[in-house]
């Protein structure tokens, strides 16, 4: 079967001929891309089918630019769970838009797409860099969130009669399905406004970017509550530390979280199954051991061993069963029924993570997607992602962004680096 080829094409609105007033900056061409694989084996296979291999555009600043910004005005919004890192990514377009650009209006609008939705009555508010000049380093959003799908239609009305030119949409999965919906809204019409997306997930699981802003500091934070259980778990006998992290499709907080902190000796992840009598049996073996353990579970883990409803959130996603307290039930009931010792602490620190402010990595990151995501809109770039890949930010058509969840490779070496670090059984089924 023949692979199919990604077409990573970027489409833009028109001609760009505004000289872009930036000045003492290294511009970036059209023609600079970045390779999307770099193994030996893929250019062999381009080779013989006779064909460029896949890349990636790369993102920065232009030296002519389809907006004029005396004229242009710009919104944002911001959908979903909180993540840390989103005032940084606010504070930085508006900075960006005011300061590089000289763009005179921007709005920021309320509670994720409702308030671009008219019904709602939410009334717009005018971001200044004197506005969002302290926001960084708090976590949370200034403008509000909320979940849920809006009527494209009604959204690009608003956008039409505010005269906006660049919608920024900060946000997940659910987003940016959004924002390609308002895109092709705004395409039907033959308008010409620009949307561009910027990835929030704190689960870093959107396809064909490296990472999202806010997992590092997820990372960061969760790593401090495996030290807890650790240390919880080493001064009891038979002392068991349980850490449920967020994750819900996609492991990649559990894996990292292990990986900064080997202290963990069970890494339970959505991508790789297990049962419950062949974990409970490791553990076992592991507590006659060395008398302590670790367990580190994301949320979407072992849902199969769950009763589940068909409730789903406002965002359309199944609610997931509570994997950490099932564990906890489980665990404790099993040693109880054998007669042997336990002494098990439950650790679910979710929303005192994804709330904390972002490292200063972290809100370096969001400073320069913010940045990149500009550049992109001022250019008349539209229905793109401002993406990270090969340590290069880049341009990803929102349709491939959404196109699939990225998640852990059970034979790659991020899971292979996991089991090394935690010593588990490769097979806990």
């Amino acid at each position: 079967m023949q692979e199919t080829v990604l077409d990573f094409g970027i489409e833009r609105l028109g001609e760009c001929r505004v000289p872009s007033p930036m000045r003492g900056t290294r511009f970036i061409d059209d023609d600079q891309h970045v390779l999307y694989q770099s193994y030996s084996a893929d250019f062999r296979a381009c080779r013989a089918e006779d064909r460029e291999p896949p890349c990636l555009e790369l993102a920065g600043p232009r030296e002519k630019i389809f907006f004029d910004p005396a004229k242009l005005k710009c919104g944002i919004v911001t959908c979903g769970g909180v993540s840390p890192g989103l005032n940084e990514v606010i504070r930085s377009l508006v900075m960006s838009l005011v300061y590089h650009y000289g763009v005179k209006t921007v709005f920021g609008f309320p509670y994720g797409f409702e308030g671009i939705t008219s019904k709602y009555g939410h009334s717009p508010l005018e971001l200044t860099p004197q506005s969002v000049n302290y926001i960084h380093g708090t976590g949370g959003t200034i403008l509000g969130s909320s979940r849920g799908p809006q009527d494209s239609t009604e959204m690009v009305d608003t956008l039409d009669r505010m005269n906006i030119g660049i919608l920024f949409a900060i946000g997940g999965d659910g987003t940016l399905k959004g924002a390609g919906a308002i895109a092709q809204e705004i395409r039907n019409r033959g308008l010409k406004i620009s949307v561009i997306g910027v990835p929030k997930t704190i689960d870093n699981d959107i396809s064909f970017i490296q990472k999202s802003f806010g997992f590092e500091t997820a990372v960061t934070e969760a790593s401090s509550f495996i030290t807890s259980a650790h240390n919880e778990a080493t001064s009891a006998r038979n002392g068991v530390g349980l850490v449920k992290l967020m994750g819900r499709e996609s492991g990649f907080i559990a894996a990292y979280s292990v990986l900064s902190n080997n202290n963990v000796n069970f890494c339970l992840v959505p991508e790789i199954p297990f049962t419950i009598k062949g974990f409970l049996s490791s553990l076992k073996e592991r507590l006659k051991v060395r008398g302590h353990a670790v367990v580190v579970v994301a949320e979407g883990a072992g849902q199969d061993l769950l009763q589940h409803s068909d409730a789903r959130d406002p965002s359309g996603n199944m609610r997931l069963g509570d994997i950490g307290v099932f564990l906890r039930d489980t665990i404790t009931g099993h040693f109880k029924e054998i007669g042997m010792e336990l002494n098990l602490k439950y650790i679910d620190p979710s929303y005192a993570i994804r709330s904390v402010p972002a490292t200063p990595h972290d809100s370096a990151f969001c400073l320069l997607l913010g940045h990149n995501a500009v550049h992109a809109g001022m250019s008349g770039r539209t229905d793109m992602v401002v993406g990270f890949w090969k340590h290069d930010f880049t341009h990803v058509p929102i349709s491939l962004a959404v196109s699939k969840r990225k998640k852990i490779d059970p034979a790659g070496w991020l899971w292979s680096s996991v089991l090394a670090s935690t010593g588990q059984p490769g097979d806990l089924c």
